[in-house]
């Protein structure tokens, strides 16, 4: 039986905003909503195809991180499990099915309008200033480092928050002018601290993690929560650590066979990499969705219990 594939919502609530993956409702002023769709981008495009069980895997390996750092990491989710969440918010009984497994009900916070990404590895945005300028954000780095070297100790590389298009590096000064000192440096302690574990915890799992994004915000009460997604394969950098060799870019636990098939596109002349985006072949799809299955199952240790999905 084919499984539930998920693009755009349709609730009866209030839609907040509806991003290259997830839609946000409001639920009510202390709680929101979050719906991670089957859809996929690739380049700053969304593809027409769904890839299966995207959603889930993204909403399920958050949930999985959040509670490894609960006891010391306050988050935004009440519960990721669809009749705890239909039960709060009966409105959207009706679509229990869709909602499962991919929805997070959460604490509603202002969001601090930064990107903290942490840097374990050098490699995307990162590598490129720094093969063109050796600088990160405008920053001298050390002589000599290559393409998915290994930074020790990680750096913390904040960014703005782009609607469109990507978001811009920026220095930890910038940062501080934009959310204030004190937010700055309880921002980058909490980075810095979940990515070390995480880097920790995913290398016992043979998986390295390169680099990562996460985002905060402040409860009406003060509290810093880490809100949105934490080290999913859409937010982060997985690299296989048996296949590790610096010098070049890595291969990846995401969606690394769309992006090879639109280079390939591209490289042929079948597409100018602006939307709209060629069809996918049926194989590619089936091979991204193994992906992060594939990733999720290594870092878990299990595989997602596809039998509570539709």
């Amino acid at each position: 039986m084919s499984p539930l594939l998920v693009g755009e919502t349709r609730l009866p609530l209030p839609l907040l905003r509806r991003g290259k993956v997830r839609d946000v409702y409001e639920v009510d002023e202390a709680r929101l909503l979050l719906v991670a769709s089957d859809r996929v981008s690739a380049f700053d495009v969304v593809m027409r195809e769904l890839v299966p069980y995207k959603g889930a895997v993204l909403t399920q390996v958050t949930a999985w991180w959040l509670r490894h750092f609960e006891s010391e990491v306050a988050h935004h989710m009440i519960s990721c499990d669809v009749e705890e969440i239909v039960r709060a918010v009966p409105a959207i009984a009706m679509h229990r099915d869709e909602l499962a497994g991919r929805a997070m009900l959460c604490r509603r916070t202002e969001v601090f309008p930064v990107e903290c990404v942490v840097r374990g590895y050098l490699s995307g945005s990162a590598w490129k200033e720094y093969f063109a300028s050796g600088t990160l954000a405008g920053e001298r780095l050390p002589a000599g480092l290559r393409e998915s070297d290994r930074l020790d100790p990680p750096i913390f590389s904040p960014a703005t928050k782009a609607e469109t298009g990507h978001d811009e590096n920026i220095t930890v000064a910038q940062m501080a002018k934009v959310v204030g000192d004190e937010a700055a440096v309880t921002l980058e302690r909490l980075a810095r601290l979940i990515y070390g574990h995480g880097r920790e915890i995913a290398g016992q799992r043979g998986i390295i993690i390169a680099d990562t994004k996460f985002e905060f915000g402040r409860t009406t009460d003060g509290r810093i929560l880490l809100i949105d997604e934490c080290m999913t394969p859409d937010s982060s950098r997985f690299w296989p650590a048996d296949r590790y060799e610096p010098g070049h870019g890595q291969p990846s636990f995401d969606k690394q066979p769309l992006r090879d098939w639109l280079d390939a596109e591209r490289r042929a002349g079948r597409w100018d990499g602006n939307a709209p985006p060629p069809t996918l072949p049926d194989e590619v799809v089936a091979a991204t969705s193994t992906r992060y299955l594939e990733a999720y199952e290594r870092l878990t240790g299990s595989p997602l219990d596809l039998t509570r999905l539709p």
